[in-house]
Parts: C-alpha cells; structure tokens; sequence
C-alpha cells in the first residue's frame, strides 16, 4: 500500500463525498427545472448554461478545451507564469464553488434563484451574488493561502461545479469515448513524458496549491520523535532531527475525480439513480484497489483503473434498468 490505511480512507472518502455531491448538484440543476410565471429558477449561474448541441460536437469541444488547457498549462510552466496561472486557478475556482453555493442557497429559499430567462450574467440574482460573494475566499485560501482543511473542502466543491457545465453535452456513448481518451493521455502523461508529475511539482513547489486532494503525512517513527521534541526543549541537535524529518504527501487529482462525476451524471440522466450510483460504486472500489496495491515511491495514472471501475459499474447499471 503506497500510503497507511489512515491517509487512504481520508483520499477515498472525500472522492466519495465528491462524487455524491456532484451527483446532488447535477440532478437539481439539469434534472428538475422550477418555473414560476414567465421565469425560471435553477438555472446554472453566471452564465455557464452549455448551449444545446449534439454530443458528437460537445466531446468534440471537450477534447479540444482540454488540449489548448494542458498546452496553455505547460507553456505558463515553461516560462514560469505563476502569477497568471493563479488568477486563472483563482476565477475557475471562484465560478466553480459558487455554481454549488449557489444551488444550497435557492434550496434555502427558492426566490432568491429566480431570474429572467436568457439574461444570464447580464441580469444576476440574489443567489448568484451571494454565492459570488462566499466562493471568494474558498478561492483566496486555496490559491494565495496554504490552509490544509479549506483547501480540501473547496474541493469537494469545484468538480461538482464544473462537472454539471459537461454533462449536458455528452451522452453515454461518448463518454466512453471520453474516458477512453483520458485513460491513453494518463497513462502516456504518467509512465512515460513524466507530465503529470512535473506539473504536480511545479503546482506544490512553486504555485503553493495543487488542483485535487491533498493530504499531508509523516511516518509513525518521524510522528514519534516529533511527540518527544514536543517536550524538550528546542536545542541544536533537535534542529538537526527536525530536518531528518520527512512529510509524505498523499494526492488525487483533480482529473480523477471530475471524470467520474461527469460519468454518474450522464448516466443519471439517461438511465436513472441506481446506475448512476453503480458507476460511483465501480470508480470507488477501482480507486481503492488501486491505492491498496499500488507501492511507495511509485506513480500511477489513476483514470485507467477508474475507467475500468466506471465501465463495470455502468454494465450493472444498464442490467439494472
């Protein structure tokens, strides 16, 4: 196991309770809709509403945003832009928390998502602004402050919040297709360019953030001698031993858990609940299969085993039906 069982249930559970958020958001935004006279509430805010389009063109689009991501990603990397690359993290982060904020606040009290159709960001309600307002400083935290706890809180938030753009315009073939796709670039990013691991660096080193879960450890022995030093006093050669210390660092990210997300909701609104929850259920025991035998110091693409897990689940689903 590459990580103790401690840190493994924490990395497992909050991609659980990522993927039953999502699955909250995307049925109360794209599965019931609220009208009350000539307006409609419930509507995604800031103007994120995906246009209505076939879902051939719509993985298209989502193929080709991810590549102009990545390349736009590396590029800043190249030539150290940190600067515009936490403004950009900073706004996705901002929309994506207050697309969530947003539907726990009209669930509150409905009349605050009520706007005239078409508008969009032209016209916002009280909703929209106030969860603009509270998504701010879950953006300031994770992307100008290291706060461990509000970092992986806000995560749980942002792919729901942008998973419930993408699933209108796909459909279960061609997200297939997708986690097909994602799969191939994960395994080429990971086991052979090193990709994923240089921009997992560079977010950590030099970004100060990182765009997943993150959770950061030390072994028993090292957790000892810090509860020792604890009651002695801080002395030269305790110094020395402090920075013999190391701290592990336990990541999922972000990739792994809005694909699977965008996954269950496709399926939600195709097939029903209890296959959306088969296709959480596979990605799950996939993720923890490959936590359990995975090994220290190695790197492993996770999407292909959660693909794996995906497609299992979405069999069951589909006899299920």
């Amino acid at each position: 196991m590459k990580h103790n069982w401690k840190v493994t249930l924490v990395l497992v559970g909050m991609f659980i309770v990522a993927q039953i958020i999502g699955l909250i958001v995307i049925h109360s935004y794209l599965g019931t809709t609220v009208v009350v006279g000539n307006e409609t509430a419930n509507i995604i805010p800031y103007g994120m509403e995906p246009p209505e389009i076939d879902a051939a063109p719509g993985l298209g689009s989502i193929i080709m945003s991810f590549i102009i991501a990545i390349v736009l990603i590396f590029f800043l990397m190249k030539f150290r832009a940190a600067t515009f690359l936490r403004i950009w993290f900073f706004i996705v982060v901002t929309v994506a928390v207050g697309v969530v904020l947003n539907l726990i606040l009209i669930k509150i009290n409905p009349a605050l998502g009520i706007k005239n159709v078409g508008l969009g960001f032209i016209n916002p309600t009280y909703a929209e602004l106030i969860s603009f307002a509270l998504a701010l400083p879950f953006s300031y935290s994770k992307v100008f402050r290291r706060n461990i706890l509000l970092h992986n809180f806000s995560e749980l938030l942002i792919y729901p919040g942008i998973s419930v753009v993408f699933v209108p315009i796909l459909n279960i073939w061609t997200v297939a297709v997708l986690l097909i796709l994602i799969s191939i670039y994960d395994i080429y990013a990971v086991w052979h360019a090193g990709f994923m691991q240089k921009m997992a660096k560079y977010q950590i080193k030099e970004l100060k953030f990182f765009a997943g879960f993150f959770v950061p450890y030390v072994k028993k022995e090292d957790r000892i001698k810090l509860e020792k030093m604890k009651s002695q006093k801080l002395t030269l050669k305790n110094k020395k031993a402090l920075k013999g210390i190391k701290v592990n660092l336990a990541i999922l990210g972000g990739g792994d858990v809005v694909f699977p997300i965008i996954t269950s909701g496709v399926v939600l609104l195709a097939w029903g609940l209890i296959p959306a929850l088969m296709v959480t259920l596979g990605a799950t025991i996939a993720l923890s299969l490959l936590f359990y035998l995975s090994e220290k110091g190695k790197f492993y693409p996770a999407m292909p085993f959660i693909t794996a897990g995906i497609f299992a689940g979405m069999v069951v689903g589909w006899l299920m039906i």
